[in-house]
């Protein structure tokens, strides 16, 4: 990678990888963003940014060629709780955007990375370390478009030549940017509500486990997947990655080995409830880690020390 576009930049992954992006390469790192969500502060200031609505392929296509970009980072989409709210706008953000992202790569050819998710899995997939290679009939928008988006993906790499590459996320825990909407998102509020003395409100009911990783650990895969030799790849998309799994007891008592008092009650939501209980409760991620050498830094401790550690230097 030497310039490179990221598209949603100054969302929830977006932002942070920006930032990653141009602490390690001395090329254009153009942060793309949408009319109303401009980048601010160091992110506007420490490198070039540009109008790039993902439904919008001329933006793309220009920038593109403004900044001689060879690799782009499509990391637009609405989140899964979100998405269910909005499915038509989930579509074409999801779908008819990545459409755009790859017509413009095939033409200019770009690599492309667009994150997948936990969420292509569906109720009949296995629960436990669910393999690689499984079913995936989800019965959310969210994971619908994921799902459609590696086929299309893959379609364009098989087809055309395009370098795709993807990731299928856990819920990542950050302590940069606010969660948008997500059904994970509990595991980022949940340490807010901790640091600052609250009674947390749980909207995930105890016993539900999901993967989760930390951010810092999801830049790393969206980096070292993008720079991985691909004459080792049998996948590209997307490959599972995992760190930890836990439901809201387990972090709920981690927390408490740092904040003693801290008080968590259940107020589920029907809604983020019922997609939580369709996904896994955790990945096998053999294939990245034998495939490109994937490994996690962070476990459960190691993160809930850093993030309360982060949100107290941040004054929460």
């Amino acid at each position: 990678m030497k310039n490179v576009l990221v598209i949603g930049s100054t969302g929830q992954i977006g932002s942070e990888l920006t930032m990653k992006l141009r602490s390690l390469y001395s090329g254009n790192i153009v942060a793309g963003y949408i009319a109303g969500a401009e980048p601010k502060g160091e992110l506007k200031e420490s490198g070039p940014s540009a109008i790039v609505d993902i439904t919008n392929a001329q933006q793309i296509a220009e920038t593109v060629a403004k900044y001689e970009i060879d690799t782009i980072y499509n990391l637009a989409a609405l989140l899964s709780a979100v998405a269910e709210a909005k499915p038509q706008l989930a579509w074409k953000i999801g779908m008819d955007g990545l459409f755009n992202v790859l017509e413009v790569a095939r033409e200019k050819e770009c690599a492309v990375f667009t994150p997948s998710s936990i969420g292509v899995f569906g109720s009949n997939s296995p629960k436990d370390k669910t393999p690689q290679d499984t079913i995936r009939n989800p019965k959310t928008m969210y994971g619908v478009t994921k799902v459609s988006g590696e086929l299309l993906s893959d379609y364009y790499f098989t087809r055309f030549g395009v370098d795709t590459r993807s990731v299928r996320f856990p819920g990542l825990i950050s302590y940069v940017t606010p969660p948008g909407g997500g059904t994970t998102d509990y595991a980022v509020d949940i340490y807010y509500s901790a640091v600052k003395g609250e009674t947390f409100k749980c909207p995930i009911s105890e016993g539900t486990f999901m993967d989760m990783m930390y951010m810092p650990d999801g830049l790393r895969a969206a980096i070292e997947i993008m720079e991985a030799d691909p004459a080792k790849f049998v996948h590209r998309n997307s490959f599972n990655i995992a760190a930890m799994s836990f439901d809201p007891a387990i972090i709920a008592s981690n927390i408490r080995k740092y904040i003693p008092d801290f008080k968590m009650e259940y107020e589920v939501d029907p809604l983020r409830q019922a997609i939580a209980d369709s996904w896994p409760n955790s990945l096998d991620d053999t294939c990245a880690r034998q495939e490109w050498g994937w490994k996690p830094e962070y476990d459960l401790d190691s993160m809930t020390r850093d993030m309360i550690e982060k949100l107290r230097e941040k004054g929460i």
